[in-house]
């Protein structure tokens, strides 16, 4: 049974709607109505493309890293948003806690509304998130 803030595998579309790999995806919310449909974003291996202040990068030195099932330090793309069937799902790979779920949430709805999120402070690496924004948006401050 699919529950929000589980992580799952699918195959994410190609922008010219070709099936993907399998990938990692969040499960975000179940979308009203009788169709089963659930918003989930993608997630990715490449931390070179996590924007500060908007997507969540998950660490392998982070204490709940072990129950997302994920193989290394990764990115919720928050700006990577799908609506998909629940038959697309093709399996549980582990979780994140409630309270990286509400931040991904919260960091969802800042975006969206053009609202700054405020950038928590973290460990300075080679691979921590740039400032540069995508999707012809306004950047956010760092």
């Amino acid at each position: 049974m699919i529950q929000e803030g589980q992580i799952v595998v699918f195959a994410f579309p190609q922008t010219d709607r070709s099936a993907g790999k399998l990938r990692p995806a969040l499960v975000l919310r179940g979308c009203p109505g009788a169709h089963g449909d659930w918003l989930i974003c993608m997630i990715s291996s490449q931390l070179r493309h996590a924007i500060l202040g908007i997507d969540e990068v998950i660490r392998e030195t982070d204490g709940d890293f072990a129950l997302t099932g994920l193989r290394s330090s990764s990115v919720v793309r928050v700006t990577r948003l799908a609506v998909v069937a629940h038959d697309i799902l093709q399996g549980r790979i582990g979780a994140i806690g409630d309270q990286r779920l509400s931040r991904i949430r919260r960091q969802i709805a800042d975006w969206i509304t053009g609202t700054p999120s405020v950038v928590r402070p973290g460990p300075t690496s080679s691979t921590e998130p740039t400032s540069s924004a995508t999707c012809d948006q306004k950047s956010f401050p760092p």
